[in-house]
């Protein structure tokens, strides 16, 4: 529900009102009781989002959902590829290194 501005036109007092949208403009002035009372236009106060959180893409379509589902794990399976490359080099180079140290064991 939103908080409207007021002003009477008799005595200059201004306020305001938390309404529902549906309810009819105030008319009657709470301080010199005469109907001159008139809605103002004003900026507004914003909306208030209260609670864990509200994210933009909480609100996406099924159709962007599913493109960026599909992309996402493309992506996953592109990064799974590179790091197994990545496990499998730093597993030759670790045998080429205890090969060389048994060598030199072997050697002295």
């Amino acid at each position: 529900m939103p908080t409207y501005e007021y002003k009477c036109e008799s005595c200059g007092y201004e306020f305001e009102r938390f309404q529902s949208i549906t309810a009819k403009p105030i008319r009657r002035c709470p301080k010199c009781s005469k109907t001159s009372v008139r809605r103002l236009i004003g900026i507004g106060a914003g909306v208030i989002f209260k609670g864990s959180g509200f994210y933009q893409t909480d609100y996406r379509s099924e159709s962007y959902k599913k493109a960026a589902e599909k992309e996402k794990s493309t992506t996953t399976k592109d990064t799974d590829k590179k790091e197994t490359k990545a496990e499998n080099k730093e597993t030759k180079s670790g045998e080429k290194t205890e090969t060389t140290t048994k060598d030199k064991k072997k050697s002295a």
